[in-house]
C-alpha cells in the first residue's frame, strides 16, 4: 500500500526537499514573489521552516526569473499565467484522477491492481505520464496557433483590439432545461454521465462550426464566435439536437452581438449578460437572440420574430427576438 510520501515524491518527480527561504536562496526569486506565484496556482502558502518545495519547483522559479529578464515578460503577467495555469491544470488534474479512480474500479476483484488502487493508480500515472505531458504540450501549440490567427484576423479588420483584449462577437449560452431537478433522482455516475453527453454534445457542433467553448458549468455551456451567423446557427444546433433526443431533457439558447472583453480566456460584457438573460427567459427548445445580433444576421436566412419587450436583470426592458429555421415556401 502507498504512503503519502510515496504518492507525492512519484507525482512530483522527486521528493520534497526545500524550504520557502532555501528555494528562494537556490533561485534567486524573492520569497514574497515566489509565495504569490503558488497562491496564484491555488496552493496555501507553506510555512517558513516546512520542507515542502522539490527540484522542479526550484527549476520552475528559475525559468520564471529569466523570463522577467526579457521586455514582454512583466511580474504582473506571470501572475495571471499563473493563475490560468492553476486553474486550468487543477481542473484537468481533477478529471484525470477521477477516470484513473473509476478505471481502476472497474478491475475484476482477482485483478492484483484491484487490491491496492492508490499504486496501481501511480503505477498507470507514471507509465503513461510522459504521453500525457507531450499531448498536453501539443494541445497548448494548436490552442496558441488559433488564438494567433483569430489575433492577426481581426487586427486586419479593424474589428478589435488586442492589446485592449477587446472584440465585436457573437457570444451564446446555452443551459439544460429543469436540470436542479432532474439531478436529485439521479445517482453520482448517472449524473456525470449525464453532464459529460451534455458537454461532448455541445462542444462537437461548437467546434465544427468554428465557435470556441469558453467555459462548462455542468448544465451549461458559454460559447463565442467571430461569425454571427455560425454561432446563430450553432444555437439552433445545439436546441434542435436535445429537442430530438426522447431521453435528454430540452436545451433553451441565448445569443447576443456586439463588444466584450476578453481575458485569462474569458469574457465579459453586456452581450454575455444579455446572453445569459435571455437564455433564463426562454421557453424550452427554443433560441431567443439581442436586437444587436437580430440585425445583422442575413436577411432571409432565418425567421425572426420580435417578442414582447420585457426586463431583464441588471438590462432594464428589452425586445428579445426568437430565431427559427426559415419557414418553407408554398
Amino acid at each position: 500500500m502507498a504512503d503519502q510520501d510515496d504518492i507525492e515524491e512519484t507525482l512530483l518527480g522527486g521528493p520534497l526537499r526545500y524550504t520557502r527561504k532555501e528555494v528562494e536562496a537556490l533561485s534567486g526569486v524573492p520569497d514574497d514573489y515566489a509565495r504569490r506565484i503558488w497562491q496564484a496556482l491555488g496552493f496555501p502558502a507553506p510555512p517558513d521552516d516546512e520542507v515542502a518545495f522539490t527540484d522542479g519547483d526550484v527549476a520552475a522559479l528559475r525559468e520564471i526569473k529569466e523570463l522577467l529578464g526579457t521586455e514582454l515578460v512583466d511580474e504582473g503577467m506571470v501572475l495571471q499565467l499563473a493563475r490560468a495555469v492553476g486553474q486550468t491544470m487543477g481542473r484537468l488534474a481533477s478529471w484525470l484522477g477521477d477516470v484513473w479512480l473509476q478505471r481502476i474500479g472497474e478491475l475484476p476483484p482477482d485483478e492484483p491492481a484491484a487490491a491496492d488502487v492508490v499504486t496501481a493508480a501511480l503505477l498507470a500515472t507514471e507509465e503513461l505520464r510522459p504521453a500525457f505531458e507531450r499531448l498536453l504540450l501539443h494541445g497548448w501549440r494548436r490552442q496558441l496557433t488559433a488564438v494567433g490567427m483569430r489575433a492577426a484576423a481581426t487586427t486586419a479588420t479593424a474589428q478589435s483590439d488586442p492589446a485592449a483584449g477587446i472584440a465585436h462577437l457573437a457570444v451564446g449560452f446555452a443551459d439544460v432545461v429543469s436540470f436542479t431537478r432532474l439531478s436529485r433522482h439521479l445517482d453520482g455516475d448517472a449524473l456525470a454521465a449525464f453532464i459529460e453527453r451534455f458537454e461532448v454534445t455541445t462542444a462537437e457542433i461548437i467546434a465544427e462550426l468554428g465557435g470556441r467553448v469558453i467555459k462548462t458549468l455542468g448544465d451549461e455551456v458559454l460559447f463565442v464566435g467571430s461569425e454571427p451567423r455560425a454561432v446563430a446557427e450553432i444555437g439552433l444546433r445545439i436546441a434542435e439536437r436535445f429537442n430530438e433526443d426522447p431521453d435528454f431533457p430540452e436545451v433553451r439558447v441565448g445569443l447576443a452581438y456586439g463588444e466584450v472583453i476578453q481575458r485569462l480566456g474569458d469574457v465579459f460584457g453586456t452581450p454575455i449578460n444579455l446572453a445569459a438573460r435571455l437564455t433564463a427567459t426562454a421557453h424550452p427548445g427554443t433560441v431567443l437572440i439581442g436586437g444587436g445580433l437580430a440585425e445583422i444576421l442575413p436577411a432571409g436566412d432565418y425567421d425572426i420574430s420580435a417578442l414582447r419587450a420585457r426586463p431583464l436583470q441588471g438590462l432594464g426592458r428589452v425586445r428579445p427576438f426568437r430565431l427559427r429555421r426559415p419557414k418553407p415556401r408554398t
